[in-house]
């Protein structure tokens, strides 16, 4: 049998503390309108799995869906303006 006691040092070098670097707290901030309108979505979805669905019910599925969509559309528009060597 052989020891990988050897590979140890190589595989614990840089040890985890558990909390999220600058840049992933970053990362979030920029998320946070899409990962708050997916919840909303997606309470709006689970509300609607244990009855009939009514046309209030449907209203607010597409109304919380679009809020996503215009999230997301929002979020790759600030990417794209925000990267450099885009198109001019």
């Amino acid at each position: 049998m052989k020891s990988i006691a050897a590979l140890q040092a190589v595989v614990t070098a840089t040890p985890f503390d558990g909390e999220p670097s600058d840049a992933e707290l970053d990362a979030i901030e920029t998320e946070m309108p899409l990962i708050l309108a997916d919840v909303e979505w997606l309470d709006a979805v689970i509300k609607t799995l244990d009855r009939p669905v009514s046309k209030l019910d449907e209203r607010r599925v597409r109304r919380a869906r679009n809020r996503v969509v215009a999230a997301r559309r929002d979020l790759t528009n600030r990417a794209t303006v925000a990267m450099p060597g885009g198109a001019a």
